[in-house]
């Protein structure tokens, strides 16, 4: 309990920052990194796809890899807010790939090498990759977290899923997975990695809430306050009350 007040606290507080600088900031690119000691874990934020590889498509026309990015600017962020040290691997619907790819087959590949490369470049990295999720059917809904890379992956997935069921979606009964093996980036780095889906953008309802700013920045502060309360040592609290517990824990699931 008092760890999860810990985390709410900076979630909030990094909340309310983001109230006040407002969605234009995002436009004009978030506030540089702080400066930390040598030997602190960098966050690697991945937002999915990008460019021509606009992953899943919702009956609507809207495109996985822009949730993604909106999702992946908000938590980059409000990390940095709480002091981390982190690395957005793209800030805008552009892929990855080397100049000399041309084929989608040749962009797509050399997409996500570069992607592993600059994950495995970092002495001391964390993982977060952003993804939506997508089926036939549009009655399955609620979010999902996959681990990989380490198995130091999996308590923390843990932890980030029952906080995004418990400020966000308390009827969410999806469970924590370990990555699946076709997964190329997951399967070629070795630091503790997370994969998030966030949702189905073929369920009309979690769509909507998908594209609402307001849900994106929700979704990025309980990631963000999931990470950060999974590397805190025991003993390490915040000075908040029960009484503001209840009124933080209500503030995040509005």
């Amino acid at each position: 309990m008092k760890e999860n007040r810990f985390w709410i606290g900076l979630s909030l507080l990094a909340l309310g920052l983001l109230g006040v600088l407002g969605y234009f900031v995002l436009a004009e690119g978030a506030p540089a990194a702080a400066v930390l000691p040598a030997g602190r874990p960098t966050v690697v934020i991945d937002p999915g796809h990008g460019g021509e590889d606009g992953g899943a498509v919702a009956p609507d026309g809207t495109e996985e890899a822009e949730i993604n990015l909106a999702v992946a600017q908000r938590l980059d962020m409000v990390l940095r807010f709480m002091g981390e040290e982190t690395l957005l691997l793209r800030d805008s619907d552009v892929s990855l790939h080397d100049p000399s790819a041309s084929t989608i087959r040749e962009k797509k590949v050399s997409d996500i090498h570069n992607r592993v490369d600059a994950v495995n470049a970092l002495e001391n990295a964390r993982l977060i990759s952003i993804h939506q999720n997508f089926f036939p059917s549009s009655k399955y809904h609620g979010a999902q977290v996959f681990y990989g890379g380490n198995p130091l992956g999996q308590p923390w997935a843990e932890r980030t899923r029952e906080n995004l069921r418990g400020c966000l979606d308390p009827e969410n009964k999806r469970e924590t997975k370990p990555i699946d093996r076709n997964i190329y980036l997951m399967n070629h780095i070795s630091c503790p990695a997370l994969l998030v889906e966030c949702g189905f953008l073929s369920n009309p309802e979690e769509r909507c809430m998908l594209k609402d700013a307001n849900y994106q920045t929700s979704l990025a502060v309980v990631i963000a306050g999931s990470y950060v309360q999974s590397t805190q040592e025991k003993g390490e609290t915040a000075h908040v009350s029960q009484s503001e517990e209840g009124l933080l824990l209500h503030t995040v699931r509005e």
